[in-house]
């Protein structure tokens, strides 16, 4: 596990190490599912590191109400890729213009319990930028510093077995602000923090 002082990466070395796991990956083309979502990890520097952008979710939302989660959703006809829909969906739910978000690769695509194939889309944002919560949609927008998320001692983990006796592991973080970052969120935050070199691929 590197020191927490590693999460002073530069955006350089961010893209770098994403780059370098795109090449290594096998399965970054979309699996087949009925429904498409793109997701944005929004990382921006403040304060001398980095920090990571999450909303929560209101209670009208159709999925995950009240859940901490990126800024996100379906990918539309319309959109002509999972960055297209990510940059569309950061811009409807919080007023992220995509002209302030600059991207820096993808992680592989996830398949989750709501039958979405979830594509995550790495990001460095302008910091501030002026927010317009919709609210029909969001109702919170808020940040964690990167390293908080890569101190594994803010890391909880419990094994859940399938009924056919399938066992995997599910994350969650302990709260910041408040918040907890768990589910899908938490296991896409995971991934990204050992995509970074920020923990152990063995965990």
């Amino acid at each position: 596990m590197p020191e927490i002082a590693n999460t002073s990466l530069t955006e350089g070395e961010i893209k770098a190490r994403i780059e370098a796991y795109c090449r290594e990956q096998q399965d970054l083309v979309p699996l087949v599912a009925a429904r498409k979502a793109s997701v944005l990890i929004p990382l921006y520097w403040y304060g001398g590191e980095w920090h990571v952008l999450f909303t929560r979710r209101s209670d009208s939302v159709n999925d995950h109400k009240g859940q901490v989660s990126f800024p996100g959703g379906a990918i539309d006809p319309d959109d002509k890729n999972a960055y297209k829909a990510a940059l569309r969906e950061a811009y409807e739910e919080i007023g992220l213009e995509p002209s302030d978000a600059h991207i820096l690769g993808r992680l592989k695509d996830y398949w989750t319990i709501s039958d979405y194939i979830v594509s995550p889309i790495v990001a460095r944002i302008n910091w501030p930028f002026p927010l317009i919560i919709n609210p029909v949609e969001v109702s919170r927008v808020f940040s964690i510093p990167l390293s908080f998320l890569a101190d594994i001692n803010n890391i909880e983990t419990k094994i859940f077995t399938f009924p056919d006796g399938r066992k995997t592991r599910l994350f969650s973080f302990l709260p910041y602000d408040g918040e907890i970052v768990w589910g899908i969120t938490a296991r896409i935050m995971i991934r990204l923090l050992k995509v970074l070199q920020l923990l152990s691929n063995d965990y």
